[in-house]
């Protein structure tokens, strides 16, 4: 294992959490280090018992883009090759940081 490991960011719809818990999974028995959402939920949704507002969508949005500066690549899980708007907004601010993307899914 290098001295450090490389930091894979993943993103996507949050629907497709499943997915992206199994990418985790897979990363991590790589030796990988993952930053990926923290809460799979959409205004108005519950999770847990609770609502989230669109306040806290956008600052999960924005937070998301601060763990997209961390990673050395990103890894969007796209099943069928949906990409939302959000996903969408996180690729172009990857790219335009220099970050590799790549698809679980053809786009």
């Amino acid at each position: 294992m290098p001295d450090r490991p490389e930091i894979v960011c993943i993103c996507g719809s949050t629907r497709f959490a499943e997915e992206m818990l199994a990418a985790n999974r897979e990363l991590t028995f790589a030796g990988v280090i993952v930053v990926a959402p923290g809460v799979f939920a959409h205004p108005g949704d519950r999770e847990t018992g609770e609502r989230i507002t669109g306040e806290q969508k956008a600052a999960l949005d924005a937070l998301h883009l601060r763990k997209i500066d961390l990673a050395d690549r990103v890894l969007v899980v796209n099943p069928g090759g949906y990409i939302g708007e959000s996903t969408r907004r996180e690729i172009t601010y990857a790219r335009g940081a220099g970050k590799p993307v790549s698809f679980t899914d053809p786009v």
